[in-house]
């Protein structure tokens, strides 16, 4: 098989993909319309769908659900649980609150970049994390705190990072 031939096969296969998601959306669309909260909720469902919320994506919300994108963008926007830009497939999330600061998440926070090979905001080169830093996160007696996905991590040292990354390598 040629190189053309194998990226034609690839673009193929990425616009099936794009249209089945697309057909997807709209059922979840046509599901949630009508209901109240509906726009939040899409968006989440929209958001597991795609891993984030493109403009694409957000366009085709706002045109079946019969809203502004304007308003559809300042929701994306306000709020932190929805990203306009692919995620990693596992989140890390640094607490920056008061007493993970104090009790060194500044310095978490850079030994991950450190060893992520990426800055607090950016996913790595394999798309394995997205690393993040968050206020509060409630734990404040097991500080300094990470949360990777839903598991909590506490008094974490910083020798023990590249431990924990392993885990879920």
């Amino acid at each position: 098989m040629s190189t053309k031939t194998i990226s034609q096969e690839i673009e193929k296969q990425e616009l099936d993909s794009d249209q089945q998601r697309f057909a997807e959306l709209d059922k979840i669309i046509a599901a949630n319309k009508g209901q109240a909260g509906v726009l939040i909720n899409v968006l989440h469902k929209a958001q597991q769908l795609y891993g984030y919320l493109p403009r694409e994506v957000q366009l085709r919300i706002a045109e079946k659900l019969e809203v502004p994108f304007s308003k559809v963008y300042s929701v994306v926007s306000f709020y932190s649980l929805f990203s306009t830009e692919l995620q990693g497939e596992k989140t890390i999330e640094v607490c920056t609150g008061t007493a993970c600061y104090v009790k060194g998440a500044a310095d978490v926070v850079s030994k991950l970049e450190s060893e992520l090979g990426i800055a607090a905001g950016d996913t790595t080169e394999d798309g394995l994390f997205t690393l993040k830093t968050t206020r509060c996160v409630g734990v404040c007696s097991l500080a300094p705190v990470i949360l990777v996905e839903d598991d909590v991590h506490g008094d974490i040292e910083i020798d023990k990072t590249a431990e924990l990354l392993d885990k879920y390598k």
